[in-house]
Order: C-alpha cells, then structure tokens, then sequence
C-alpha cells in the first residue's frame, strides 16, 4: 500500500474512533463584550464568572488580566494591544493565571514580562512555567542569612555587607550611581555561581540598550536574564515586569542555587500602579497612590529569602531601586520600602557632587542583618576601622570653623581622610574581597599613614595587582597578611 494511503486511512481510523465516544451535550460558555477601551484599561460587561488575574482573550487577538471587579464591570489592564481593539469586541476568559517561562534557556535572554523574547532570538526553550504571583515561601521552608554575596565595592563589602537572602534598598536621588552599584554587584557574580535577574521597569530604551552593552562587553549575559519592560511597554506591563523577574529567579532558588534580583526601580513601578488604580477608579489615599500599595511592594520582596537545606538550600537576594526627590528620604514610597528590607544604601547629592563615587553616606546607609553574613576576618578589621571613620566624620565639622585640634585629633582627621580617599572607586571595576582584606590589615597596622591622600591610589592598585598572584585566602592566618601587605607596598614603593 501507498504510503499516502496508509496515512489516509490512519485519520479515518481516528475519526471513527473519535465519533465513536462523541456524546451531545449541552456546552455552555462565557461571552463578554468591551463597554471602553483607553490609556492600557479595557471595561468589559458580560463575565460573570471572571475572577482577579484572570487572563482574557480578545477576538481582535489582544490579551488582558482582570483587574477589578466591580457589580456591572469587570476592569482588565492590556497586556498586547491590537490596532483593531475597540468597543464592542467580544471577549472570552481563559479560567487561568499569567505564567511566564523558567530556566537556563533564559540565560543571556531579554525578555518582557510575559516571557517574549525582545533580543530576536527564537523562543527560549522553558524548563516550567511558574505563574508571575507566587506566595513568599513560609517560615518553615526559611533559613537565616548567613553567607555573604560580594559587590565588589569597597565600601560596601566592608561598612554596609550584604547577605544571600538579603532585601537590601538603594535609595537616592535621579543621576547619583544607584543603577551603577546594581549593574557592579552583577558584574562581581561572574564565576561565583550566583545567576541574576535585572528588571528594568518604565526605562527609556536608551538606558536598556546601555545596561544590556555593558552587561555584554562584561560577560555578565552568560549568566543573567534581562526582564524589560520599558517606558512605551503598555502600564499593564510595566506593573507585572518585577513578579516576573521574581518568578524567574525563584526557580533557580527552588533548585538550590543563589540567585540575585535587581529592580530598577519601584519608584517608576509604584507611579505605574497608581496610574492604573486610577484609571480602575480606586479610591486614592496618600499621594493619591493607592492604599494597598505597601502590601503590593511587601509581597514581592517577602519573596527574597534563604532557603533551608531541607528546601534545597537556595537563595534570592533582592536589590531593589528607589528614587528619591531632592533627598528626601522621608517621602511616601521610600519610608514604605525602608521598612520591608533589611537595609539601605543611601547615595547622598552632597557626596557626588564632591568627587566621592560611589556616594554612599554611612551615616544614612545601614544593613540590618548583612553582618550575620559577614566573614568573621572581614568583620573584624572592618570593625576596626569603622570606628576610625566615624570619628572623623564628626570631627570634621570642627575643621571648617578653622578650630585648633589636638594631636591626637589631627591623626584622626588624616586617617579618616586616608579612608575616604581610599572608599573612592570607578563604576564598573569590582574589586575581590581578598583585596578588601588586604587594604583593611594595611590601613589598620598604618601603612597608609605616612602615604598622601593622593599618592593612595597607586598603592592600592599595587595591593590590587599583588594580591590575585599571591594565594592568600581569608582564611589565611592575619600575621600572614600583615607581613604580605607589607612587603608589596615597600616593594611597590621602591618601585
């Protein structure tokens, strides 16, 4: 027989047995209609049934999420827009939630929020789909911060740590480096098992062009997803860009491995949702933001945790942007996101404009539970000095009134001096912690003392240079470091 005939008579098998087991019956299915469509909300009638975060489907092909229900109307945000959406068109629900796809095919991808691909590369191979809202795993399944994950940067690796599992703000006003410390803490991942997530949340394009090139030029892709939801994508979009970067990093968490999240930034996010409950004619509160607004921020970084080993031992640590105006720090939507994480780093306009990048104040910035996490050598010499540069910093106001100070008081302010010169860094150089620990021992046994402020960063670079040939390790006997530390700066000095 003809191999076309063969196939033939196969569907006719299949058609017979399918008509064979067909029962009549009385099927029954909804059908909504669009009363009012604009600015990314869509007013449907017609749905009884329709529960929140639903997904609907229009028969112009456009899709949309539910919501708010109210007694006549049910209100969807658009997810894809059609040009040929328009009052009137039919409407059917889904009965299922958004899911987006999860797992290693995502690596080096940028997607939107609903796991589309916006690099033009095909359709990433999922290993799961994981629906976008998920509850935060339950104290149970938790495990205490205490291992440290590295940024890379000197003032914070060592005055302000932070810890897998982490919820730590940064905070501060547009243009002073807060993107520039989260894109660092990135680039510092790269052969330390730790895969990252960057969402970028109502960004113009120019700015996603330019994190994406750096993350590239850095090999940083091999390792990170890119969710993008940029400052054209429909608001419904940019409302779910940070639920779905938390839902991609949580399957690598539920697998055991670290993973870090970036969300640049809730301002942007927070003004986003307060557009839609507006346009939902929710009642304002505040600042005319909605008043579940704190609990939409809360559980999505109670998302952020440690998992015990009994869960496989993951982690998410959380790096969430926040952008204050003119400073203040005490605004609606900043002092919400100060209270839910364990911490913040604050980057002062003062600080900046004075030459001091990145410009992290201490006074201001603080990490609750970082320390838990911090290497016990690390920890103890940056105690040390900790002290040292807080002294200075009050006893620097007395300078600018022309006081005469002691001299037991002069040293503090030249050290502390030393100290500030030697906390300045240029974006997009993380340094390892083992230079931390060189620098530390060497500041705190003096061996910058006797050195100008502008003389140290020749010396540091020579610790720098030293230190990834020499094979110390934190773990290294202290007496060790001192005379390491030691030998390199006379050497460099001879030099």
């Amino acid at each position: 027989m003809r191999p076309e005939a063969e196939t033939r008579n196969t569907l006719l098998d299949r058609q017979a047995d399918w008509l064979a087991q067909y029962r009549p019956g009385l099927r029954i299915t909804e059908q909504g209609r669009v009363v009012s469509v604009g600015d990314g909300i869509a007013w449907i009638t017609g749905l009884p049934s329709a529960s929140m975060d639903d997904v609907l489907t229009f028969e112009d092909g456009s899709r949309a999420m539910v919501f708010d229900l109210t007694e006549t109307l049910v209100g969807a945000v658009l997810l894809h827009e059609t040009d040929a959406l328009t009052a009137g068109t039919i409407v059917h629900p889904s009965a299922r939630s958004l899911a987006i796809p999860v797992g290693d095919g995502l690596l080096g991808r940028v997607i939107d929020p609903l796991g589309q691909p916006l690099d033009q590369g095909p359709l990433p191979e999922p290993a799961a789909f994981r629906p976008l809202e998920n509850p935060s795993p339950p104290l149970t399944a938790r495990e205490r911060v205490q291992r440290p994950l590295y940024t890379g940067i000197k003032v914070i690796d060592t005055l302000i740590p932070v810890g897998k599992g982490q919820r730590q703000l940064l905070i501060g006003d547009e243009g002073l480096g807060r993107s520039s410390v989260a894109i660092d803490a990135v680039l510092n991942q790269r052969g330390k098992s730790v895969t990252c997530v960057y969402v970028l949340i109502g960004q113009k394009r120019s700015t996603v062009v330019n994190t994406i090139d750096i993350l590239r030029a850095h090999g940083a892709m091999e390792y990170t997803t890119l969710v993008v939801a940029e400052a054209s994508a429909l608001p419904g979009l940019q409302h779910l860009a940070p639920f779905a970067g938390c839902a991609v990093a949580e399957f690598w968490m539920q697998q055991g491995r670290d993973t870090l999240v970036v969300y640049d930034d809730l301002a942007t996010h927070a003004r986003t949702y307060r557009e839609l409950s507006l346009l939902l004619r929710r009642p304002p509160g505040r600042e005319a933001y909605p008043g579940d607004i704190f609990s939409v921020h809360a559980r999505l970084l109670e998302r952020a945790t440690c998992l015990n080993a009994a869960h496989g031992g993951g982690s998410l640590t959380a790096l969430p942007i926040v952008e204050t105006r003119e400073g203040e720090i005490a605004a609606y939507i900043p002092t919400n996101l100060i209270s839910i994480t364990d911490g913040q780093f604050y980057l002062d306009r003062g600080l900046f404009a004075g030459g001091f990048r990145p410009a992290i104040d201490i006074a201001l910035s603080v990490s609750r539970i970082g320390g838990q996490a911090q290497h016990a050598r690390i920890k103890e010499e940056a105690g040390r000095m900790k002290l040292d540069y807080l002294q200075f910093l009050d006893l620097e106001v007395f300078t600018r009134f022309g006081a005469r100070l002691e001299s037991s008081m002069e040293q503090a302010i030249q050290r502390g001096r030393a100290l500030r010169e030697i906390f300045k860094q240029d974006r997009l150089e993380p340094l390892p912690i083992e230079f931390q620990m060189a620098w530390l021992v060497a500041f705190n046994d003096g061996r910058f003392d006797a050195i100008e402020p502008e003389d140290l960063p020749d010396r540091l670079k020579t610790l720098e240079t030293r230190v990834s040939a020499s094979g110390l390790t934190l773990d290294s006997p202290r007496e060790q470091w001192a005379t390491a530390v030691a030998d390199w700066l006379a050497a460099g000095h001879t030099a």
